[in-house]
């Protein structure tokens, strides 16, 4: 299938929290590519980048970056598609320089941004902008979101059975 989503990273280093978007899209059916280009190393490459996603189908782009995290901002620069993007974890900021520098977009530049490593919600966030159109990917997502509420009842009725013995002094 044609990939509808493009999740690129700033370097293969950002990958072990990108997969999780990657399992994401894959979980929901969402066919996604993966790319690993730099906006300082490889600017041409990712201009090109911008440029022709639309042009081959993507819908969503995620863009996860870390430290001066450009990568997110020169791509939403360049297209029309909607960019968001990841705040990546690594550097002596743990990550708040990255999310400051995604966050502050010019405006007419917007790019969405999630939390810290938050790549699982950029997926999500992704899948519903595409639920607006599909009707099976809505459905899809309706049915996660429902088991998201599951979990959590079934954590309480669990709690429920567990016995705490408090000492007091």
């Amino acid at each position: 299938m044609t990939p509808i989503v493009s999740i690129i990273m700033g370097s293969t280093s950002d990958l072990p929290v990108m997969e999780k978007a990657c399992k994401f899209l894959d979980d929901m059916q969402i066919p996604f590519e993966v790319n690993a280009l730099s906006a300082h190393r490889t600017p041409d490459a990712v201009e090109q980048f911008a440029k022709n996603a639309k042009d081959r189908g993507i819908r969503v782009i995620i863009a996860g970056a870390g430290m001066a995290a450009a990568l997110p901002g020169v791509i939403a620069a360049q297209t029309t598609l909607p960019v968001i993007g990841v705040p990546i974890k690594g550097s002596v900021l743990d990550g708040v320089d990255a999310l400051y520098s995604i966050l502050q977009m010019p405006p007419g530049i917007p790019v969405a941004t999630v939390a810290i490593n938050g790549a699982m919600n950029a997926a999500i966030l992704a899948t519903e902008m595409l639920a607006l159109c599909d009707e099976a990917v809505a459905k899809r997502m309706a049915d996660y979101k429902a088991t998201l509420g599951q979990k959590i009842e079934k954590a309480n009725r669990d709690l429920a059975e567990v016995k705490y013995d408090y000492k007091t002094n």
